[in-house]
């Protein structure tokens, strides 16, 4: 049927249209989707009301039960045969109200949950309304307690607070320490509001606040000899953050950095040496100025990402001795090569002659470039190279 509208039909096209979809319900909220929301029930002609009169009855009726009767537009109209009738030919929604209370108890109850959980944090500033609307998901997953607790922490947080420290170490009252973290995008937007767009501008909440970032880019460090292992205070292996190693220095005359975590593991015996590892592509921190005073070892895997970390290692300024990555080991090893699944296809700055060398006889296989693993090399041949390189 092409006429009439009935109200759960109405009612499931506003639910999709306005409360469904989170675009424009912000809007709607926000006022920049205005009221009224108008909508045409589809009365029917004469000729297609006789056609079906217990539609028609039905339809009326469905109508006449609608709650809130002003909301609906009338019309007299005049049918040959049934006589006349007044008809519902329009709805009109004149506010988020009415709009809520048209779809039902759900949707009541969930505007409600709104108010309550924003009412405190309305009440350090009207203005935070467009953020909270803006917010809706975050807003959503608070309880009404964790909304009191948000409200009550936003105004002790002020610049530079951190002093440097970790963002659960801020000295706030009323909130556990992971709050804030758990919290953080709605914090930080909030705090924004508040103070002007300062937050953004500072570079976000941690920096905002003077707080140090969590660690993060973690690494193995592994002592490989019995005097290493005594100036990590016994421990054979730890797990610093990268950013750790650029201002400290590792106990060791030796440091051996190894491309992947299991090569890392199966590293023998190597006197006074330190093997870092489990890092991949996070070099970074081989900028280091105190690995100028260490012997500095890199093996990774002969590939082309292999050398391209090698290349970017040596960029860091330390001078590198590349082990176990030449044409030498490859030969010797060929008949474990792969094909590199997405190799890289650019120059290589910071690599020696040979070793650019070694990236050319990579790509002898056209389109296609070789890869020989870590893992695939004898442990006998790993042993016998690692430690002729710790001699004196």
């Amino acid at each position: 049927m092409s006429w009439g509208r009935f109200p759960d039909q109405v009612v499931g096209r506003l639910r999709k249209l306005e409360w469904d979809n989170s675009v424009n319900l912000r809007r709607r909220l926000l006022g920049e989707r205005g009221f009224p929301i108008e909508l045409n029930l589809k009365p029917p002609s004469g000729a297609q009301a006789l056609l079906d009169l217990d539609r028609l009855r039905g339809w009326l009726d469905a109508w006449r039960a609608w709650p809130a009767q002003s909301q609906i537009q009338y019309q007299h109209r005049n049918y040959r045969q049934i006589g006349s009738h007044h008809v519902p030919v329009r709805l009109r929604l004149a506010s988020m109200q009415d709009l809520i209370e048209c779809l039902g108890p759900p949707c009541i109850e969930r505007s409600r949950r709104w108010e309550r959980v924003m009412q405190p944090l309305l009440s350090l500033d009207g203005a935070l309304y467009p953020v909270l609307v803006q917010n809706l998901p975050a807003l959503e997953g608070l309880t009404a307690e964790e909304a009191d607790r948000l409200a009550g922490v936003l105004p002790q947080l002020q610049a530079e607070m951190g002093q440097g420290n970790y963002l659960r170490a801020l000295p706030v009252r009323g909130v556990d320490t992971k709050f804030i973290e758990a919290h953080e995008a709605l914090v930080t937007a909030l705090l924004d509001a508040l103070h002007g767009g300062g937050v953004s501008a500072a570079g976000g909440l941690r920096c905002w606040l003077g707080c140090r970032a969590n660690p993060g880019g973690l690494l193995y460090v592994r002592a490989l000899g019995a005097a290493a292992r005594k100036r990590l205070a016994g421990l054979a292996i730890i797990c610093v953050p990268a950013q750790e190693l650029l201002t400290t220095a590792l106990p060791a005359a030796r440091i051996l950095v190894v491309e992947n975590v299991q090569s890392g593991l199966a590293l023998p015996e190597l006197e006074d040496t330190m093997a870092v590892f489990g890092g991949g592509q996070n070099l970074a921190w081989m900028r280091a100025a105190w690995l100028a005073r260490k012997r500095v070892g890199y093996w990774g895997d002969i590939d082309t990402w292999g050398l391209k970390f090698l290349g970017d290692a040596r960029q860091g300024g330390a001078t590198i001795d590349a082990l176990m990555m030449d044409i030498a080991t490859l030969e010797r090893f060929f008949d474990r090569t792969v094909i590199e699944p997405q190799p890289w296809r650019q120059d290589i700055p910071g690599l020696l002659a040979q070793e650019q060398a070694l990236y050319r006889r990579l790509w002898t296989s056209g389109e296609r470039a070789l890869r020989l693993e870590q893992e695939r090399l004898d442990a006998d041949y790993v042993r016998a190279c690692l430690q002729n390189w710790v001699k004196p």
